[in-house]
């Protein structure tokens, strides 16, 4: 939803724009554009009312942007100009006028590189490749989005970055690449936590709810899709609530509540008209359509599907008219006009496949195997619903991935042993050459016994080295993987990932690491983190606790895996208390030259297996993941919060002070302990 971007950095009134917003803001610019002269000021004013105006009122946004471009022009005030054509684009663009938005920008990018502005620049690409996702042409907003996040990324702007992490996510989502998707998403997430950001927020958490919703992870979906409603509706973002309600509804439709659904949509769809939001309108009418073909009511949902599709040619919507070609193509074939059908379905697909999204031709197929079969012409239909399959599996098929990653390992590791062994077979070559020539040249016994004897040294010094390095390569793969893990690496060539039902996670921060970092040299603080996170490495390892990972500030171990321990949380709460008390000694001692720490932890079920085919690494996922996760962010300096599973592993070993009911973000209200 994050539409409001392209201003980031061009407008000298951002900050007060996010920090005032709504009709309080409108009525205190009103007031104060009567006293303003015909100059530059007037002319910003201007543009920071049509601004005010985003997701509420297009046509006003464009007047007083059309104001401020014309008293710009007559200025020769190049900022000014600059601005209103992007407000203006947004205007259009916020009614999917998608020539008129595209028009704006590159205007405002041709000025923007006459003046050298950078930031104007990156925030124009931005738009630019936002109107090009919409069309579907999905390249060319690639395109644009590197474009964007390389200068952004120049000059530091962590908001626009998380902006454009997020643009870049929802094209790999639409491609089908959810691994890269999800990554760019959370990476927007982070980001926009750390600025509190809360539009952006709602943004990334509706578009994480849309990767789990294509992986078929409704529950996932919904909660994400809930967290961003309240959200919006709490900043009384309009567009943001349509869309959240389209998405729930979405969710509705798959779980066969088509009521509900339906409810939801012409909720959206009624919002999208008070907005003249015509992309979004489109859309909402196909959500409509196909709640009608559900239930049977056919002639309803033709209805609701041209509706779409007229709007889609007037935007030249190319990605929304393969969706509803492919739904006609359903309906048609529903109601037994198999010629028309096939029309509809060859039209999807060839726009699908144009505009490079997966789910669309992976529909297509579908819909084109029914039809066949419906028709009689069963070869056709097994080979639409191969083809079916083959993209299901393409964005589904987790076992693919697993299989890839091993594969990739195996390679990697044939190709090391396969290297020793030719190095080896050359030497041995070389050795029995020397030996063979020396035979020749002597023939005393006593001299072929000492070249025998000679090369026996050569054989065995060549056999150790390489023993040696196999040892230095165990070593290496040991600090990598677990020793079980590592075995079993080395015994098939390949890793699976098993479930552990009964593990505690510990999960540590530090509370004030950028304070710290102020007063330290790059150099003693990354010495810092060394020593910390060696003395967690040394602590963790007493008690046969496996260390995941670090993440910049954070440390991640577990108990209870790979091989199981019946005293994983007592391991663990033990492992807390010395990293505790030694934090607490190390700040006591250094002052604003270490960092205080923040503990938490929570016990239950995991996954662990490999991840990545280059510099794989063993890691842990699951909803005990993120609670131990939430008991972390929920502790306070040098306190150990602990969740009610772990508390009721521990509590007859170790003092705990109940803490009552907390609310954990995505969590709802968790019941939490201090350790003594």
């Amino acid at each position: 939803m994050k539409k409001l971007l392209l201003i980031i950095g061009i407008c000298s009134f951002c900050m007060a724009h996010a920090q005032k917003q709504g009709q309080p803001l409108i009525d205190s610019l009103l007031q104060e554009l009567p006293k303003q002269k015909a100059d530059s000021n007037k002319a910003n004013l201007l543009n920071r009312l049509a601004l005010t105006y985003d997701g509420i009122n297009p046509d006003a946004m464009k007047k007083y942007a059309d104001e401020a471009l014309s008293l710009s022009d007559k200025l020769n005030y190049k900022r000014g100009i600059v601005k209103a054509y992007i407000i203006i684009g947004i205007a259009y663009d916020n009614q999917s006028n998608y020539p008129e938005a595209l028009k704006n920008y590159f205007d405002a990018l041709r000025l923007d590189q006459e003046l050298g502005d950078k930031l104007g620049s990156a925030s124009a690409y931005n738009n630019i490749g936002m109107v090009y996702s919409k069309q579907g042409n999905y390249p060319d907003a690639l395109k644009n989005y590197f474009i964007t996040l390389r200068i952004f990324e120049e000059l530091g702007n962590k908001e626009a970055i998380a902006s454009v992490y997020g643009n870049i996510g929802l094209v790999y989502s639409i491609q089908g690449n959810y691994s890269e998707a999800i990554k760019k998403h959370f990476a927007a997430l982070k980001v926009n936590e750390e600025l509190g950001d809360k539009d952006g927020i709602a943004s990334t958490y509706s578009n994480i709810g849309n990767v789990y919703y294509e992986q078929g992870n409704y529950p996932e979906a919904t909660k994400n899709y809930l967290t961003a409603l309240k959200m919006w509706e709490e900043l009384g973002i309009k567009g943001g609530i349509a869309q959240s309600y389209s998405s729930i509804g979405s969710v509705y439709t798959i779980q066969g509540n088509l009521p509900e659904a339906l409810k939801k949509y012409y909720a959206a769809l009624e919002i999208y008209k008070n907005l003249g939001d015509k992309d979004g309108i489109s859309a909402s009418y196909s959500n409509v359509g196909t709640i009608c073909r559900m239930q049977g009511n056919y002639a309803e949902a033709i209805k609701n599907y041209f509706a779409a599709l007229k709007i889609n040619n007037e935007l030249g919507n190319k990605d929304g008219n393969a969706s509803v070609y492919n739904n006609i193509g359903i309906v048609c074939t529903i109601t037994k006009k198999y010629k028309d059908a096939a029309t509809y379905l060859k039209s999807g697909l060839a726009l699908a496949k144009q505009t490079g999204n997966v789910i669309y031709i992976k529909e297509s197929y579908a819909a084109t195997a029914s039809l066949d079969s419906a028709m009689g012409n069963w070869s056709s239909a097994y080979t639409n619903y191969r083809f079916y399959t083959q993209y299901s599996d393409s964005i589904f098929n987790k076992e693919n991935t697993n299989k890839l990653v091993r594969g990739q390992m195996q390679y990697d590791f044939d190709k090391k042993e396969a290297a020793t062994k030719a190095e080896q077979d050359k030497r041995d070559a070389v050795a029995a050459e020397e030996m063979q020539r020396q035979k020749l040249l002597r023939n005393g016994f006593m001299c072929g016994f000492s070249v025998v004897l000679i090369f026996a040294g050569i054989f065995f010094s060549q056999r150790n080295k390489i023993k040696q390095g196999k040892n230095k390569s165990d070593e290496l793969l040991l600090n990598i993987l677990p020793a079980e893990v590592a075995e079993e690496l080395k015994a098939k060539g390949s890793i699976t990932a098993n479930h552990f039902d009964n593990v505690t996670v510990l999960f540590t921060d530090f509370v004030n690491f950028t304070k710290a970092s102020e007063n330290m040299s790059p150099q003693e603080l990354v010495d810092e983190l060394h020593n910390c996170f060696k003395a967690f490495d040394e602590i963790t390892s007493k008690y046969n606790i496996e260390k995941i990972k670090t993440v910049g500030d954070a440390y991640l171990a577990v108990a209870g895996l790979p091989s199981a321990d019946p005293d994983h949380a007592e391991h663990i709460v033990k492992a807390a208390i010395e990293i505790n008390t030694y934090m607490k000694a190390r700040s006591a001692e250094l002052g604003t030259k270490t960092f205080g720490i923040r503990i938490g932890i929570n016990s239950g079920s995991v996954i662990a297996g490999i991840v990545g085919i280059k510099k794989f690494s063993y890691d842990i996922w699951g909803d005990t993941v993120n609670t131990a996760a939430r008991m972390e962010q929920n502790s306070e300096p040098f306190k150990i919060n602990i969740s009610q599973t772990t508390y009721e592993l521990v509590m007859d070993k170790f003092p705990c002070e109940y803490r009552g009911q907390v609310e954990a973000k995505g969590k709802g209200v968790m019941k939490m302990y201090y350790l003594g």
